[in-house]
């Protein structure tokens, strides 16, 4: 992951084949150590994602739209630093 957490590393999933997109996009959410991100490329919504990891991670990251179509959607994916 990216030093700067001003800089989020880039997973464009649209080089992906469907298939392949949801297992390699949970890998890096399990890598991600908190308080680091990462911005996720699609070229669709991926409303459903979002909905699987507030399943699987309830309360552990953060959504953020930075586009929202209609040929590309980006979002910051960020996992909250844990309270001290």
């Amino acid at each position: 992951m990216s030093d700067s957490p001003s800089t989020p590393d880039v997973i464009d999933v649209r080089v992906l084949v469907p298939a392949e997109r949801h297992a390699r996009i949970f890998a890096l959410v399990d890598s991600l150590q908190p308080g680091a991100s990462f911005l996720l490329v699609n070229d669709h919504d991926p409303k459903p994602l979002r909905y699987q990891l507030e399943a699987e991670y309830p309360g552990e990251f953060s959504w953020t739209y930075v586009e929202q179509g209609p040929q590309v959607w980006r979002v910051e994916i960020a996992k909250f630093a844990k309270a001290a």
